[in-house]
């Protein structure tokens, strides 16, 4: 295999003539960094089970131009395959620091194409290892034309596959871009994820990253990353076809919930209290703490998980926890994933940068994701349910299926302190103090009773009953379907 010159048809004759030459000489340029980090190859194999990665389009070769040095290994600044994670078919890519940075050229960007044909076409997930420096800047706007290939490649297949995004080293400018468009983004401490290099503007590092929102799962090492990955695309399914995803565990379904760590109002200690082996993907953690999302087994079936956190100021509903949960039930939609919302919550923040931002509009998506979901939405409301926030998270009203509440929830339109100065100032009296009323008000207004009567709560139960009562609702709605069946005609009496 010779390379050609652009505009010349001159040919290239140190580079490697023979497959087993190619091999020698890119094992040379492979070497391992420091401190726990992987070459692309490494990455690429600890990705898959064992001896199953097989590598696609391993001697592909970018255009040589009068830039470029003398040098013969011009292998593509990608590796790409395909293998099996969990038993299960997965496609990849893993970009390559030790071959010209790991720049993206033209046929860098067909080589990671070509893979996301294939797993659109065979209905399975694709991981994305992304290290790379920017474009590969002699071939100019052919780089950027490939940046667009693989940004369509991805929009392409949103919705249909899932997309797992690994950024061990470099994701900037376009590669930034390119990777938040996955579903999941799985970042370690070295990772730098920015728009614009650091350099110019600052920032660009893991905890930025974090911070807005951009990164899933954060992990210390390319090791950690790789099996944070390998665990997410266990809950998942190969595609948006393929159905529920059942997980072996052996966790007594029936078993009552010991959910006395919940008192402190920590919503993951209530869902470990209900989750098959007490096992928590938590997706996003570390931004809007007042509202977790993650993937659960429960009974063996795989659930997302929408909760706000009480613990964290007063599980109120930002307009960043409405963009976190809206982009996470979105994705469950579309795989099939029942979502089961768990409510605890004094209702909307009350801060006036939060009207600053598009408030109204982040929470309006959010109650769209609701109001248009197709899978079974279950809800839990395990503690307070004040105001529009009880509409908004999954109300029989905007379309779950099933609602649940604790014997101690309490629903109303606001919190007692409010409604006791709004409504019955007036009764405070030398026999009537404030904090009687807001006890009243509790007992009277906001008893779960109320939503109970009016219809909008299937049922009260205790909350030793939490992991029974979900997990038999997920059951029993494992059949629904977007639309009932079409009959014939009905079957009329004789």
């Amino acid at each position: 295999m010779a390379k050609t010159m652009i505009g010349s048809g001159m040919r290239n004759n140190d580079v490697p003539q023979t497959a087993a030459a190619f091999r020698e000489l890119l094992m040379k340029n492979e070497k391992s960094g420091k401190d726990g980090v992987l070459t692309a190859r490494e990455r690429i194999t600890a990705l898959f089970d064992e001896g199953t990665f097989t590598e696609t389009g391993a001697y592909t070769m970018r255009r040589i131009s009068e830039f470029d040095g003398e040098t013969p290994d011009e292998l593509e600044s990608v590796i790409t395959g395909y293998g099996s994670v969990n038993g299960c078919l997965v496609y990849a890519f893993s970009q390559d620091m030790n071959r010209t940075k790991g720049s993206v050229s033209e046929a860098a960007a067909k080589k990671i194409c070509a893979v996301y044909k294939l797993a659109v076409e065979n209905g399975c997930p694709i991981v994305g290892i992304f290290d790379s420096a920017g474009a590969y800047l002699p071939e100019g706007v052919r780089a950027l034309a490939g940046y667009g290939m693989i940004m369509k490649a991805a929009a392409s297949a949103s919705g249909i596959i899932p997309q797992i995004a690994i950024v061990p080293g470099i994701a900037q400018g376009a590669s930034a871009v390119a990777a938040s468009m996955f579903d999941f983004v799985i970042a370690t401490e070295n990772s730098k994820i920015s728009i614009n290099p650091p350099f110019v503007v600052g920032g660009g590092t893991t905890e930025d990253s974090v911070e807005s929102g951009v990164v899933s799962i954060t992990a210390k090492t390319d090791a950690e990353a790789l099996g944070a990955a390998r665990q997410l695309l266990s809950y998942l399914p190969s595609n948006n076809e393929e159905g529920g995803v059942e997980v072996l565990t052996n966790d007594e379904v029936n078993r009552l919930a010991d959910t006395s760590a919940y008192a402190s109002g920590d919503m993951k200690a209530l869902i470990a209290a209900f989750a098959d082996d007490a096992a928590y993907i938590e997706l996003g953690g570390e931004y809007a703490k007042s509202l977790t999302t993650g993937l659960v087994s429960l009974g063996g079936a795989v659930c997302g998980i929408v909760g706000t956190n009480h613990a964290e100021n007063e599980g109120r509903l930002t307009s960043k926890a409405a963009r976190k949960a809206a982009k996470f039930i979105s994705f469950c939609d579309c795989f099939a994933i029942p979502v089961i919302t768990l409510v605890d919550s004094e209702g909307f923040a009350v801060c006036g940068d939060e009207e600053k931002n598009p408030y109204s509009a982040e929470i309006g998506r959010l109650a769209g994701a609701y109001a248009q979901a197709k899978v079974p939405l279950i809800t839990l409301v395990s503690g307070a349910a004040y105001g529009s926030v009880f509409s908004v998270l999954g109300s029989k009203s905007i379309g779950a299926d099933i609602v649940f509440a604790l014997d101690s929830a309490k629903i109303s339109c606001m919190t007692a302190k409010s409604a006791v100065a709004l409504l019955w100032n007036d009764q405070i009296s030398k026999d009537m103090s404030r904090e009687d009323l807001e006890a009243k008000w509790n007992a009277t207004e906001a008893n779960v009773m109320e939503a109970a009567r009016a219809g909008e709560v299937d049922d009260i139960i205790e909350s030793a009953e939490v992991r029974q009562r979900l997990a038999s609702a997920v059951m029993m709605l494992s059949a629904k379907a977007a639309y009932a069946p079409k009959r014939r005609h009905a079957n009329l009496p004789l």
